[in-house]
């Protein structure tokens, strides 16, 4: 476990940051210490890895979110992306330290700029953008969340959160139950009126994401208890099947 304090010197994000990330449901710690200081574990600091490449690629957090929340998140992918961005601004960075050592050494001005060129980088992020921006899913949320504040996304997981309380109050029941199914229409439903159409292919991934044991799951069973990301998801396999 790393402390707020420690993940902001890590990584080169600010306290406020971080506090932010949490505040609008893009980040949450994995606890807190006695004194009330957010703490992370190592499935919290992938999620930030996956945030902050996101960021590179300019994508707002509102869209981050949603890219990382989807069951056909491919995490492989954006490692992957991520080193190769990385690895073309050393090699821009490279060629500017090269750039300025040759006029220290020789005196001699240079008239040439193409180290500054950046066009490569560029391409490379605008088309790694491309490739997560491109599914249907994605641009029905891009259209249906293009006005809403950040304020508005809050108000959106608060009311969104309250159906896994709800959850957490009958987890002890049959997740076949009549109750427990007409959850699951209504967190479908609020998906759908809000996001993306929440089919019932996607209703099914996303139940699995629920009690996969990451920052899903712990979400939820901090709204409903231990134990309402698995109720929820059982729920959801039965009402797809």
């Amino acid at each position: 476990m790393m402390t707020v304090h420690e993940v902001s010197r890590l990584v080169g994000v600010s306290i406020r940051t971080l506090q932010y990330y949490d505040r609008i449901g893009l980040l949450h710690p994995t606890g807190r210490t006695a004194a009330g200081y957010r703490l992370y574990d190592d499935t919290e600091l992938e999620r930030l890895q996956h945030i902050l490449l996101f960021r590179e690629l300019e994508f707002p957090l509102k869209d981050i979110r949603v890219i990382l929340e989807s069951p056909d998140f491919d995490r492989a992918k954006a490692l992957e992306q991520q080193i190769e961005l990385l690895t073309l601004k050393r090699e821009h960075l490279d060629n500017l330290i090269r750039f300025a050592k040759d006029i220290k050494e020789t005196e001699v001005k240079h008239m040439d700029f193409s180290a500054f060129d950046k066009t490569k980088l560029d391409e490379y992020a605008r088309e790694a953008k491309a490739s997560w921006g491109d599914t249907r899913e994605y641009k029905e949320f891009e259209e249906k969340t293009k006005h809403r504040s950040d304020e508005d996304n809050r108000l959106f997981m608060e009311r969104f959160m309250l159906l896994f309380e709800e959850a957490g109050t009958i987890r002890d029941k049959d997740p076949g139950s009549p109750e427990a199914q007409d959850l699951v229409k209504r967190i479908q439903t609020y998906i759908t009126e809000n996001m993306y159409t929440c089919s019932k292919e996607v209703l099914r991934g996303l139940g699995r994401m629920y009690s996969a044991g990451g920052e899903f799951t712990k979400n939820i069973d901090a709204a409903g208890g231990e134990g309402t990301g698995a109720f929820v998801d059982k729920a959801i396999q039965i009402y797809c099947s």
